[in-house]
């Protein structure tokens, strides 16, 4: 089989800035989303039930349904409702295919980020906290001086997958019509008849950005993790 890498070469432009859309689709949803995973992750690690109770509720719904049902339910289903469409956030928010998205990846991120903060507080080791509550440290000193810092330093590996998966789901956008790197593939390839050149391109730049964060979150966690490196010295 043949390609046409000219036809790759001059859509590449084009497919670049399609790619932006995407980058900031991502960056927007794992930031916002790692802020209410950490806030989940907290509830969901207390030993109150009626504290975790619906923090549980909200990650069993956004793990066990697919993504794109979720985007369907922001991007179609909010505007059933209409003290929604009465709203000062329906035109500039809840009518735009680009922040349902945001929205959509936010809170489905928010759910799986959450296990991961609650899997790496439950790795600390015990002798750490206690240490803490020793020398008389308060609840909010211990969570922001002890637990979030050391769980953040277990975590990475973690949730640098959970970043790449966002990536990859982000392609789900296309369904909402929003020019981001899939959609403009598949209307690239229709339009020049090119299907397979525009989806290897997108690939080929989808592996990119994976390989970009990949490296970025290794460079991060050895430098948060440099005390694992530490060699006490020999006397």
């Amino acid at each position: 089989m043949n390609l046409n890498w000219q036809a790759v070469i001059d859509q590449l432009p084009t497919m670049l800035k399609a790619s932006v859309i995407t980058i900031e689709l991502v960056v927007a949803s794992c930031v916002l989303g790692l802020i209410l995973g950490v806030i989940l992750g907290l509830l969901r690690s207390s030993r109150h039930w009626w504290i975790k109770a619906l923090p549980f509720a909200y990650i069993f719904f956004f793990r066990g349904t697919p993504l794109l049902i979720q985007i369907f339910l922001i991007y179609q289903g909010l505007g059933q409702f209409e003290f929604i469409k009465q709203s000062v956030l329906w035109e500039p928010v809840f009518k735009q295919a680009y922040w349902c998205a945001i929205i959509a990846f936010t809170l489905n991120t928010a759910a799986y980020i959450a296990e991961i903060v609650r899997g790496a507080i439950a790795a600390i080791p015990k002798g750490e906290l206690e240490a803490a509550d020793a020398i008389g440290m308060s609840k909010s000193q211990k969570i922001r001086r002890i637990m979030l810092p050391r769980a953040f330093g277990i975590m990475i590996p973690a949730y640098s997958n959970e970043v790449i998966f966002i990536l990859k789901g982000s392609a789900l956008a296309a369904s909402m019509t929003l020019a981001e790197l899939t959609y403009t593939a598949k209307n690239l390839g229709a339009k020049n008849y090119l299907h397979i050149e525009m989806y290897v391109a997108a690939g080929v730049i989808y592996l990119i950005l994976a390989w970009i964060i990949m490296i970025g979150f290794r460079l991060f966690e050895n430098h948060i993790n440099k005390h694992k490196r530490y060699v006490p010295p020999t006397t």
